[in-house]
């Protein structure tokens, strides 16, 4: 195997900038250039994979392969069920993966890819619509196929125009419109989303409720409003949220005491601390969640609000949980 020359001149920071930020450029004219042209066979593209009864089997060799891959998964987790088959191995028994229901994207930049083409007949047999997604609209394999995405570029950034650059970034960007739109289309949630992704932070984010992290019963502090201070500070050492809730006789939230409350009432000279009622040194009104809410609410509210606990009440303001940041974090939600 060749081995790459060693570098016989030093080559600045500045001129790696340089050679890094032109690709960028290159690619983004591309990007560009590919806005401008979507048109509407990128609608049909949709309409026809909305239209289906399978899934959208996503095929290409070489890096036009690996595109397609990603393609496959960006599709299958935003609704539209799809999968990867090589081309290559497809005509060796990979093709019995494929159904009449199915619709077929199909990646060559250059159109001509042989593997890809040797399917054409048997899917066409078959009865599949064939979407191709290439850089020559005049090739053999958009000629043959049912539907054609443009996915031309200007030029590779590559300096020999030889490596795929900008051709691979437009594909991708293809694959991923096709996939927005067909997520707006089908009306896809972010609940669907993290119904795919239920291993992941996205699906923790998305999944955990605060009935699921949240202090519930017992322990979650709370003393009367007509309790000494003296009294909430046993309750919350009890507890130990930093924190606890303040009730009425009817058992609603009246207010909350927190550890930053205590400082700053440890900080007031003008009070006793031996002597003073909860109701003279609470927080009134303090932000409080409900339990059916998403975690990922809580943890938005504290970090707006510069707060590291809430209580969770219930649509009479009684409340039901307690959290604080600690339980978020444990729970991997932030």
């Amino acid at each position: 195997m060749p081995q790459p020359s060693p570098l016989t001149l030093p080559v600045s920071p500045a001129s790696l900038a340089a050679s890094g930020r032109r690709v960028i450029e290159i690619e983004a004219r591309a990007l560009d250039a590919l806005a401008a042209r979507l048109d509407g066979s990128f609608s049909a593209a949709c309409q026809a994979i909305l239209a289906g009864q399978g899934r959208v089997v996503c095929t290409g060799m070489g890096k036009s392969g690996h595109v397609a891959r990603k393609i496959a998964a960006t599709l299958a987790s935003t609704g539209t069920p799809a999968f990867y088959v090589h081309p290559g191995e497809a005509g060796h028994g990979d093709l019995g993966m494929i159904t009449d229901a199915d619709v077929v994207l199909a990646l060559s930049y250059s159109g001509e890819s042989d593997e890809v083409l040797m399917l054409l007949p048997v899917l066409k047999r078959q009865g599949n619509t064939v979407i191709a997604m290439t850089g020559r609209p005049q090739s053999t394999l958009a000629r043959e196929s049912d539907l054609h995405l443009d996915v031309s570029v200007p030029a590779e950034a590559c300096p020999l125009d030889l490596a795929p650059t900008s051709s691979t970034t437009a594909s991708l960007a293809m694959g991923d419109a096709l996939a927005v739109a067909l997520l707006d289309a089908r009306g896809f949630t972010a609940d669907d989303f993290a119904r795919s992704h239920p291993a992941g932070s996205l699906g923790r984010r998305l999944l955990l409720h605060i009935t699921d992290v949240m202090h519930a019963g017992d322990d979650v502090p709370r003393v009367d409003v007509g309790a000494t201070l003296s009294q909430a500070l046993v309750e919350m050492s009890r507890k130990r949220l930093g924190m606890t809730a303040v009730v009425d006789g009817d058992g609603r939230l009246a207010g909350l005491f927190t550890d930053g409350d205590l400082r700053r009432t440890l900080d007031n000279p003008a009070l006793d601390v031996r002597t003073a009622r909860i109701a003279e040194v609470m927080t009134r009104q303090p932000k409080t969640i409900g339990a059916d809410q998403l975690a990922v609410e809580a943890a938005r509210l504290m970090e707006t609000h510069k707060i590291s606990g809430l209580i969770v009440v219930d649509d009479e303001q009684r409340p039901v949980g307690a959290l604080n940041i600690h339980d978020l974090l444990r729970a991997r939600v932030v």
